[in-house]
């Protein structure tokens, strides 16, 4: 495979991620919580980063995808120790916050309020693996796309 297979791969890979993401928040109706929102980001950089890679030759960019697709990796895995209890998460993420809502708000029982999206709850889950596991999983196999590009010349 050429360099530039690789990096559409990669660029592909991420497209993907966001698309399920993004189909479980607006299809399946499952708001992602701050640390799926820092895994989204990831796939962003890496996207964008691909698309430079794509015009721009050498091998600084693919190994800034590889670093992109890693920090996503690391990222999910965090969230998926959270979300089993391995280890505590981010007090503001796990515990639910009230914060951004005014008083009027708060007082206003016909207000449509949605409740806070925990970072240590499990919103769906498939083979025993959680959204943030199969990312996690995903995004390591991205990394070896992206190291493969930046091996191959331009």
């Amino acid at each position: 495979m050429t360099r530039t297979q690789f990096i559409l791969l990669a660029i592909g890979g991420s497209a993907a991620a966001l698309a399920g993401a993004y189909g479980f928040e607006y299809i399946g109706g499952l708001q992602p919580c701050q640390m799926c929102w820092w895994q989204r980001y990831a796939h962003m950089a890496a996207i964008v980063i691909g698309l430079l890679a794509l015009v721009l030759k050498g091998r600084t960019l693919p190994y800034l995808g590889a670093l992109a697709a890693l920090t996503g990796s690391a990222i999910a895995l965090y969230h998926t120790g959270v979300e089993r209890a391995w280890w505590q998460g981010i007090t503001s993420c796990s515990t639910g916050s009230i914060a951004g809502l005014d008083v009027t708000q708060l007082l206003d029982p016909a207000a449509n309020v949605v409740a806070p999206v925990r970072c240590d709850a499990i919103a769906w889950e498939m083979f025993g693996l959680s959204m943030a596991s199969w990312n996690g999983i995903l995004s390591l196999g991205l990394v070896i796309f992206w190291l493969m590009a930046a091996r191959k010349r331009a």
